[in-house]
């Protein structure tokens, strides 16, 4: 008799063959048996039993394990060869077959001197097992193609200006570098993008904060893409226009367009400590529609670098302004996407679009 308590691995039978001979390679070495070994050999280790039918079902909900050793078996000519090929005992591959066959209900194959014949249910079970064997190797090169990067899907959320500069170029470089990769873009601003972040509905969120007002990050994972300075954007005949940079204090006493409301407060906080309180009479988060109001004289703004290089009305004036903190933007993914390669790959190319 063989002691069988000791092996786990036909337990743990992975459903590929490169698997199994993964399985066979790393193995502890076992005692062989090359003869075969009655169907009614009652020594070889014990497989739990199971039901293969569904409550209320007639169809055999086949244990994927005895069906890769069913097809190693097939293909091998004998119980024995197979239990070589697998770096098994000979009584561990009788085990599961018999085990099939009492699943099923059905003989699957017969024994021949020291091989083995397959049945008519068997053939057809064969075919079955070859296919299956076939969709489970496609699916490691797909997932071999994956690890290379040459597929799968990253999801991101992102604010205008950073849509149109760093996703675009993002964007243009991947498809030329790795063509499989399936990018989505989602336009939202900060606090909506880490919403779908944090719902599992995007894979990158790309977002902007200004010093004193960091986002919470919780568990997620902030890479810190660029720092983007502000300017002050005058209409052609304001008074200022001619100066090489301006102040916040220099524009109190302005009308001012007002962007979205992480902006807008950042704005209201910066002219307070410059000594005046902004008069906002204009609201948007379309950096067009601001150099639009601001090219007609109604007001002035302060914009972000990207959002003007984005899109420059070049009936504006744009100057440096002095003493006003930039903005960080950040990638921000989740624990579950770090390391992720395609998710990788989209962050390298993030990376060299700041550049």
């Amino acid at each position: 008799m063989v002691d069988m308590a000791g092996m786990g691995d036909d337990e743990e039978l992975a459903t590929h063959r490169h698997v199994l001979e993964q399985a066979r390679e790393s193995g502890e070495p076992v005692q062989r048996h090359e003869a075969e070994h009655p169907a009614s050999e009652q020594a070889d280790e014990e497989v739990p039993e199971r039901s293969v039918l569904g409550e209320g079902s007639t169809t055999a909900k086949l244990d994927p394990r005895r069906l890769l050793v069913f097809r190693e078996v097939a293909h091998s000519g004998s119980m024995a060869a197979a239990a070589r090929e697998l770096g098994w005992t000979q009584p561990a591959v009788s085990q599961h077959i018999r085990k099939l066959e009492k699943d099923l209900g059905l003989a699957l194959i017969t024994r021949v001197g020291r091989g083995i014949a397959l049945t008519d249910p068997g053939q057809l079970l064969l075919r079955h097992a070859d296919a299956i064997d076939a969709r489970l190797e496609a699916a490691g090169e797909a997932l071999a193609d994956l690890a290379r990067r040459r597929t799968g899907r990253v999801r991101i959320a992102a604010f205008p200006s950073a849509s149109a500069i760093l996703v675009s170029t993002a964007l243009a470089n991947l498809s030329a570098e790795h063509p499989g990769l399936d990018v989505r873009l989602t336009q939202v601003e900060p606090p909506e993008a880490l919403v779908l972040l944090a719902e599992g509905q995007c894979d990158l969120a790309i977002v902007f904060d200004y010093p004193g007002e960091d986002f919470e990050r919780g568990p997620l994972e902030a890479v810190t893409l660029l720092n983007d300075p502000l300017r002050a954007v005058l209409g052609p005949g304001h008074p200022l226009a001619g100066r090489d940079s301006v102040s916040m204090g220099d524009l109190a006493g302005q009308r001012w367009i007002a962007g979205c409301v992480s902006c807008r407060k950042h704005l209201v906080r910066e002219a307070v400590k410059a000594g005046f309180t902004p008069d906002i009479r204009h609201s948007t988060d379309d950096y067009v529609v601001v150099q639009a109001l601001v090219a007609a004289g109604i007001a002035v703004a302060a914009l972000p670098g990207m959002a003007l290089r984005a899109s420059l009305n070049p009936a504006v004036k744009v100057l440096p302004l002095e003493g006003y903190p930039s903005r960080t933007v950040s990638a921000v993914l989740a624990p579950s996407s770090h390391g992720v390669p395609a998710v990788e790959a989209v962050l390298e190319q993030l990376r060299l679009a700041t550049v």
